[in-house]
């Protein structure tokens, strides 16, 4: 964490909006605003003098939108970007997952009214966000055009495991939190249409924020990525997402199951509840992934798949946004295999294809 008041600068053309931040921000001892401003260009004006810890942005604005503030931001002088934004819109889809592409760390829904009832929630929420934010380290990102990512091998410097599974995958479990549509477009980006098993992944998102990052990874991968329904039996090729609020498992046919449980490690879907029921299921015919992310969801449920006999992988601590899950995870010995997030597709491609004829 930073020395001293988290300093933050909110950006945000929104009368309305602006005072509803301001009044939760007040209430934090620990954090200060430092400066105001109603779109990018004003943002980037008063970066070299209010020197922020975190940049928290509007969407849409006036003369310089969130994504080219970003964007901006990132190639000159790199800082913590918290996207504060409605929920995604069929329109703004591709434009808010692309501010993570361009460096964002996390999107957050914007407050719509005062603090009473269900927005004390919200606060909390926003509050722990903003303190786990602000010491995330941020590097230079390189302006590239809006072309297709195309990853076919590891990225540069890593380092990719060859030792061959004992038994063929037949499932892939992928789980993240803080981080994790990032970490997950590098993943499924590197897929082939023709991977050959089916994938099951769950993403701790705000709420409102789902179908936008289902539908902005369909679009740029060449699997399936869908939104999962009750029953399903999980295809190869097609990655599958539960419904906001509703933990995903498999049944004792093999089906999708969803159900509106209880939140597990504060989360509803739950990493571990989706680890453990694939774990019970596939046991060592099956793939667990864990990647960034605050908090210790999947560490056990990630355990249980190792106990299984399952292949199981924790993302490593210098390419994840935040090391928090695959941390627990790696603390409990539930992790065969710690990598860098540029080397867990190559990997799993290696996995996958060496032992599809088995």
């Amino acid at each position: 964490m930073p020395s001293g008041p988290i300093r933050l600068l909110l950006v945000e053309d929104s009368p309305v909006a602006l005072v509803l931040l301001q009044r939760i921000l007040k209430e934090a001892p620990d954090m200060e605003v430092v400066g105001v401003a109603r779109d990018g260009q004003e943002a980037l004006a008063m970066i070299p003098t209010v020197k922020p810890t975190l940049i928290c942005t509007d969407l849409h604005m006036p003369k310089m939108n969130g994504l080219e503030l970003t964007e901006e931001v990132m190639a000159r002088c790199p800082c913590p970007i918290l996207v504060i934004s409605a929920s995604v819109q069929p329109e703004d889809t591709q434009t808010v997952f692309r501010i993570l592409e361009a460096g964002a760390l996390d999107i957050f829904p914007k407050p719509r009214t005062g603090l009473a009832s269900e927005d004390g929630k919200t606060k909390t929420e926003l509050l722990a966000k903003i303190r786990v934010l602000a010491g995330v380290s941020v590097f230079t990102h390189r302006r590239r055009s809006s072309a297709p990512l195309s990853l076919p091998t590891a990225l540069p410097g890593a380092s990719v495991p060859t030792a061959p599974l004992h038994r063929r995958p037949r499932l892939l479990a992928l789980g993240a939190s803080t981080g994790g549509p990032q970490a997950l477009m590098a993943i499924l980006q590197q897929l082939p249409k023709t991977f050959p098993v089916p994938i099951v992944c769950v993403q701790h998102i705000s709420h409102g924020f789902l179908q936008g990052l289902v539908n902005w990874l369909d679009s740029s991968c060449a699997l399936r990525v869908t939104i999962a329904t009750p029953g399903t039996v999980p295809q190869p090729g097609v990655a599958y997402f539960p419904p906001e609020h509703h933990h995903l498992e498999i049944d004792g046919g093999g089906r999708l199951q969803l159900s509106l449980g209880d939140p597990v490690c504060g989360h509803c879907p739950s990493v571990t509840v989706m680890f453990k029921s694939v774990a019970a299921y596939y046991r060592q015919s099956a793939i667990g992934v864990l990647l960034t992310g605050m908090g210790r969801d999947g560490a056990d449920g990630l355990h249980a798949l190792a106990l299984a006999g399952g292949l199981t992988i924790a993302q490593d601590e210098a390419s994840c946004v935040v090391f928090g899950m695959p941390k627990e995870a790696i603390a409990l010995g539930a992790a065969q295999q710690v990598l860098p997030l540029g080397a867990i597709a190559p990997f799993l491609l290696s996995q996958v294809f060496a032992n599809s004829s088995t």
